[in-house]
C-alpha cells in the first residue's frame, strides 16, 4: 500500500524555513547499500489483515522444565515443536508460546549479537526501583514495582503488523487479538512514525507507518535468570496455516546460534570520514529566528515548536548496530535501549530517557522531560548546572508546556541525571476506565510537546513544512503491547544504522520564547554526542570472553 499524500495544510509563509527550489536534492537519504549477508529473513503473516473483531482461537503459554544453558533450551524447544507438529491444535487461528528457563545468566544483547536472522528486535526497560538518577527540586520521590523482564531480544516473525496508513484503533485491535492477560510474555514489539501523514522516505520504507512484531525466537533476560522462548502464530483466514507457521519456525530455529559470547565494551579507533547536517548551521539559525518571530508575534497561536536535525555520519569501517547499542546500554542505565530492524532495512536503535506511558492492568503512568544541559566535570560544577537548569525561565517554560496537556496528577519538578546530560523531569500517573482506553492514551500523548510543540497541530504543521528530511520513527512511540502490560518510550536519542551505509543520527531542540539559535544548536550537539563520541572512539570490536569463564555478567 502506498503512503498517503500529505494533507493540504498551508502555514504562514514564515513557516517555510529552509525550503529550496529543489527540495528533493536536499533530502537526506541512504545510497544503495552494500550487501549485508544475513542467514535469512523469516516469512510470516501480516496480522493487520485479520478481523479485529474476531479473537484468535487459542492463546497459550507452555513452560517446559528448566535447563542449564541456551543450547539445551533450543534442543528442548525443537523437540517440543516436533510434538506439536504431530498433534496440532484444533483451531483455525491462535498463538502458542513455548518457554524454557535456563540457569545460564546472560545478557539478551549478547545473544542477539550472535544471530543473523531478520527481523530482529531488542528492548530494555528502565528499572522500576527508586531511581538514583533523579534529583528533586523539592521533596523526594521514586517509583517501584515487581521484578520482571530486564531486556528482550528476538529474531524472526511469528506475526507482524505493518501498514503505510496511520496507526488506527482497528490496527491496535488486530495486535491485541494475539495477546492475552493469561500470557503476559507474548508481546508485540515495535515503533510508529513521528508523523504518519508525512511521505515515507527511502530509508524508512521497510518500516511503513508502523511496524510491530511478535518474534519467532526470543531471549528474555530476567532479574536473576534467563529464558529462551518461541512463538507460533497462525490464522487460516490470512492463508497462514498452522503447518506453514511451524515449518517457518523450524527454518528459523535451524539458524539460531546457541553459542554466544560476552561482548566487551572496548572500542577500536574508527575514523569519521565526514558528517553532513540537515539543516546546516546557517539554515538552522534562520529557521530558529523565523520560529521565534512566529512565537513572539502571537497571532499564529504558536507557543513552541521542536525543530530537529539529521546528521549523516560516514566512517571508514562498518558500524555494527548491535555492538553500538551495547555501548549505549553500558552507559544508559537510566534510559530505554531499543533496536527495531525489519527485513531489508537499516536498524533503528536508540537510548532514550523519555517514557511515553506504561500500563499495568488499568494503572497508567507517564512522564515529561524538557530542558537539556551537559553533566559537569565535578560534583560542584554539576550541582551549579543543576541549579541553573532549575532556575532557567526558558527551560521551565518549556517544561510546563511539555506537560500541560497530559497532566494526570500535579507533577513535581525534578532533575533527571543521565550519563552525559541532565533534564527537567516530572512523573505523572492515572487510572484507565478500561483497557480500551490504551489506544486513546497513546493517541493523546503522542506527539508530546517535548518532541513536537504547542499547540500540537500548529507545531506539527510547521515541522512538516520546515524539515527537509524524514523523521521516520525518530521521536515516535517505541515499545511493546502486552495482554496485561504495555510500555512505550519516545524514540529520541536515536539513529538508523546498518553495515555499509553509515548512520543517520537524529536530535531535536524545543524553540520557545527566549530561545537562542546558537544555544539550541549546542543542545543538538549534546544530544547527538552519545552517538558521535562512541563512533569517534569507535564501536566494540569482536573482542570477547567466553560465557563459561566469566561468572556473573554485570
Amino acid at each position: 500500500m502506498s503512503a498517503p499524500s500529505r494533507p493540504a495544510v498551508h502555514p504562514p509563509a514564515a513557516a517555510r524555513f529552509f525550503r529550496s527550489p529543489s527540495p528533493a536534492s536536499n533530502r537526506l537519504s541512504f545510497p544503495t547499500p552494500r550487501c549485508t549477508v544475513y542467514r535469512g529473513c523469516s516469512l510470516s503473516m501480516n496480522g493487520c489483515g485479520g478481523d479485529p473483531d474476531a479473537p484468535v482461537g487459542v492463546c497459550q503459554t507452555r513452560t517446559l522444565p528448566g535447563v542449564l544453558d541456551s543450547e539445551s533450551a533450543i534442543g528442548e524447544l525443537k523437540s517440543a515443536v516436533l510434538g506439536l507438529k504431530s498433534d496440532p491444535p484444533r483451531f483455525g487461528s491462535g498463538i502458542i508460546r513455548l518457554e524454557v528457563p535456563i540457569m545460564q545468566q546472560a545478557e539478551a544483547i549478547d545473544w542477539l549479537h550472535a544471530q543473523q536472522t531478520l527481523p530482529r528486535l531488542f528492548f530494555s526497560g528502565r528499572g522500576r526501583r527508586a531511581d538514583p538518577g533523579i534529583f528533586f527540586g523539592t521533596g523526594n520521590g521514586g517509583c517501584s514495582g515487581a521484578p520482571g523482564v530486564v531486556s528482550v531480544a528476538g529474531v524472526g516473525s511469528a506475526v507482524f503488523f505493518q501498514r503505510s496508513d496511520p496507526f488506527s484503533r482497528d490496527d491496535w485491535r488486530c495486535i491485541k487479538r494475539f495477546l492475552s492477560e493469561d500470557c503476559p510474555l507474548i508481546r508485540a514489539y515495535g515503533a510508529m512514525r513521528f508523523d504518519a501523514r508525512a511521505n515515507i522516505s527511502s530509508e524508512w520504507k521497510s518500516f511503513g507507518s508502523f511496524y510491530f512484531v511478535v518474534p519467532q525466537v526470543e531471549f528474555d533476560e530476567l532479574e536473576g535468570s534467563s529464558m529462551v522462548a518461541i512463538n507460533i502464530a497462525w490464522d487460516d483466514t490470512l492463508f497462514w496455516t498452522w503447518d506453514r507457521a511451524v515449518n517457518e519456525l523450524q527454518n528459523t530455529m535451524q539458524k539460531i546460534s546457541s553459542i554466544f559470547e560476552k561482548l566487551r565494551k572496548e572500542v577500536p579507533k574508527v575514523i569519521i570520514l565526514n558528517k553532513y547536517h540537515m539543516p546546516t548551521k546557517a539554515s538552522w539559525n534562520f529557521a530558529v529566528k523565523k520560529a521565534l518571530q512566529m512565537i513572539n508575534a502571537g497571532d499564529s497561536g504558536l507557543v513552541k515548536v521542536v525543530l530537529a536535525r539529521s546528521t549523516r555520519v560516514l566512517t571508514d569501517t562498518d558500524i555494527d548496530p548491535i555492538a553500538l547499542l551495547a555501548c549505549l546500554q553500558a552507559e544508559g542505565h537510566d534510559a530505554y535501549q531499543f533496536c527495531i530492524q525489519p527485513p531489508n532495512s537499516p536498524a533503528f536503535i536508540g537510548n532514550t530517557p523519555e517514557q511515553l506511558f506504561h500500563r499495568r492492568d488499568l494503572n497508567v503512568s507517564s512522564e515529561a522531560l524538557a530542558g537539556t544541559r551537559a553533566r559537569g566535570g565535578s560534583s560542584a560544577v554539576d550541582f551549579h548546572i543543576e541549579q541553573e537548569l532549575l532556575s532557567s525561565s526558558k527551560d521551565n517554560l518549556e517544561f510546563i508546556l511539555s506537560i500541560c496537556n497530559q497532566v494526570m496528577i500535579e507533577p513535581m519538578v525534578a532533575i533527571r541525571k543521565l550519563h552525559r546530560l541532565q533534564h527537567l523531569y516530572a512523573h505523572l500517573s492515572g487510572k484507565l476506565r478500561s483497557e480500551d482506553d490504551e489506544f486513546d492514551i497513546m493517541s493523546s500523548l503522542h506527539p508530546t510537546p517535548a518532541v513536537c510543540g504547542l499547540p500540537t497541530e500548529k507545531a506539527r504543521c510547521v515541522i512538516a513544512h520546515t524539515e527537509m528530511f524524514d523523521r521516520g520513527m525518530y521521536a515516535g512511540p517505541v515499545g511493546w503491547f502486552g495482554g496485561r502490560e504495555s510500555e512505550f518510550a519516545v524514540g529520541i536519542r536515536s539513529a538508523l544504522v546498518e553495515k555499509g551505509i553509515g548512520a543517520l543520527i537524529y536530535a531535536g531542540a524545543g524553540i520557545v520564547e527566549g530561545s537562542n539559535p546558537s544555544s539550541e544548536w549546542m543542545e543538538l550537539e549534546l544530544k547527538a554526542s552519545q552517538f558521535t563520541k562512541l563512533i569517534q572512539h569507535a564501536v566494540p570490536q569482536p573482542c570477547y570472553q567466553e560465557l563459561d569463564n566469566m561468572g556473573t555478567i554485570s
